[in-house]
C-alpha cells in the first residue's frame, strides 16, 4: 500500500475544504445528506456538537499531491451521549480496572443514526489506507478505541480487513412497494393493523387536528422557530435538554433547505404540533428525524412522525422511510428489521479480546431478534 499520503486534521469541519470534501462524498456510495460538510458545519457552529457539550472534532483527511483522497469525521469523545450505539458496559468495564475509555474515538455523524458512507475515499486502497491513520492517530492521542457507526458495507468490509470488529443492531425501515395512495399500502397489511392505523388516524380527526407539509424554502423562519420550540419543550418534558440547538436549525434552513420537510399539526387554525423529515431527493430516501408538541392529543405522534409522512412518501415516489434507531412499535405501522453494523477497534488487547467474546454472543442474539421480529411482520401473508 502506498505510504506517500499526506495527513492532515482538522479542529473544525469550516476548515476543512469544502467543495474537496464533498465531491469526494458524492463519488462514494450512500452519500446521504448527513454526512456533507454542510450538516456537519451546523452541528459544530451552531453549539451542538463542540468540544463544551463533548465533541471535540478531530476531522482526519489524506492528501496526495494536493488532493484530497480520503477523509472522515472523527470526533474525540469523553461519554458515550448522542451516539446510539451503546458501549456504557464497555466504559464501566475498563473504569472498574482502573483504566480510562475516555477519551475514545469516534467516527459518525453525531446525534443521527443513519446508515451511509462514514470513510469518504476515492478507492479502496485509499479508504484502508484512512483506517490506518485513525488507528496510529488514535495511538499517538492516548485514546482508548475508535468506534465507527452505521457503516455501509464497503467502510464495513474495509474495516474487517484492517481487524476492527462488527457489531450489529436493529433499527426499522419501510419500504415503498410502488402503492398509488395510502389506501393502497394499508391493503397490504394485514387486517389487525389495518384496523389500528385507521383508529388511530380517526382519533387524530375528531380532534379536530389538521396537518400542513412544508418543503424547503416553504419552511419560513417562524415555522422554524414553530417546530424548534415544539421539539425543545418535548425534550424538556422528558427530563433533558434537547441536543441541537436553534441555531442548528437555523443554519438547515439557511443552508440545506431542499433536505428538509416539515409538517405542522393545527387546531382550529393554530399551530400545536410539528415534525421535521429530512430528505435525500437523490436518492429518493425520506428520514424520521425531529418532533414536538405543545398540546396532549392521543395518537398525535403516530400521525405526525408516521403516517403523515409515509402518505407524503407515497405520494412523491420515495423508495424508503427510515424510522431511526430502536422502537419495535415501528413494525405495527410497517417500518421492518434491519440489520445495522458498527465497527470497532480497542488499544488494549485484553479487552479487546473481551470485547469479541462478547460481541459473538450479542450476535447470536441479534440473530434471534430478527428471526422473531420477522415473524410478527404486519404484512399479510396471502393476497386477497
Amino acid at each position: 500500500m502506498p505510504n506517500d499520503y499526506v495527513t492532515r486534521v482538522f479542529d473544525a469541519p469550516a476548515d476543512v475544504p469544502r467543495d474537496d470534501w464533498n465531491r469526494l462524498l458524492d463519488r462514494g456510495e450512500d452519500p446521504s445528506p448527513f454526512m456533507r460538510l454542510e450538516y456537519l458545519d451546523a452541528l459544530h457552529e451552531s453549539g451542538s456538537a463542540v468540544p463544551r457539550t463533548g465533541w471535540q472534532p478531530r476531522f482526519l483527511t489524506l492528501w496526495r499531491g494536493g488532493v484530497l483522497q480520503a477523509a472522515c469525521p472523527l470526533y474525540q469523545k469523553r461519554h458515550s451521549y448522542g451516539e446510539y450505539v451503546f458501549d456504557w458496559a464497555w466504559a464501566n468495564a475498563y473504569e472498574q480496572h482502573g483504566l480510562r475509555y475516555y477519551p475514545k474515538g469516534l467516527v459518525a455523524v453525531p446525534f443521527t443514526p443513519v446508515p451511509g458512507i462514514r470513510l469518504l475515499a476515492g478507492d479502496d486502497m485509499a479508504r484502508r489506507a484512512l483506517l490506518r491513520a485513525l488507528i496510529q492517530h488514535a495511538q499517538d492521542n492516548g485514546l482508548s478505541s475508535l468506534h465507527l457507526l452505521f457503516l455501509n458495507p464497503t467502510d464495513a468490509q474495509a474495516c474487517e480487513a484492517e481487524g476492527f470488529m462488527h457489531r450489529h443492531t436493529v433499527q426499522f425501515h419501510w419500504h415503498n412497494h410502488g402503492w398509488p395512495d395510502f389506501d393502497a399500502f394499508l391493503s397490504s397489511l394485514q387486517q389487525d393493523k389495518r384496523k389500528k392505523i385507521r383508529q388511530e388516524r380517526r382519533k387524530v380527526a375528531q380532534a379536530g387536528i389538521t396537518f400542513r407539509s412544508l418543503r424547503g424554502s416553504e419552511i419560513t423562519t417562524q415555522d422554524w422557530q414553530f417546530f424548534y420550540r415544539c421539539y425543545e419543550q418535548t425534550y424538556l418534558e422528558h427530563g433533558n435538554p434537547p441536543y441541537l440547538t436553534q441555531d442548528f436549525f437555523t443554519r438547515m434552513g439557511r443552508d440545506m433547505a431542499d433536505n428538509w420537510l416539515l409538517f405542522v399539526a393545527e387546531r382550529n387554525g393554530r399551530p400545536m404540533a410539528s415534525s421535521l423529515i429530512a430528505l435525500d431527493p437523490i436518492r429518493r430516501i425520506a428520514y424520521g428525524r425531529y418532533w414536538g408538541a405543545l398540546e396532549r392529543v392521543d395518537c398525535l405522534h403516530f400521525e405526525a412522525c408516521y403516517y403523515q409522512p409515509l402518505q407524503w412518501t407515497i405520494e412523491h415516489g420515495y423508495a424508503r422511510f427510515e424510522g431511526g434507531a430502536q422502537g419495535e412499535h415501528k413494525m405495527a405501522r410497517a417500518l421492518l428489521p434491519t440489520r445495522t453494523t458498527s465497527a470497532h477497534w480497542l488499544a488494549h488487547p485484553g479487552f479487546a479480546d473481551a470485547v469479541q467474546r462478547y460481541l459473538d454472543r450479542e450476535e447470536n442474539g441479534i440473530d434471534a431478534y430478527l428471526q422473531e421480529l420477522s415473524e410478527r411482520s404486519p404484512l399479510r401473508r396471502t393476497p386477497g
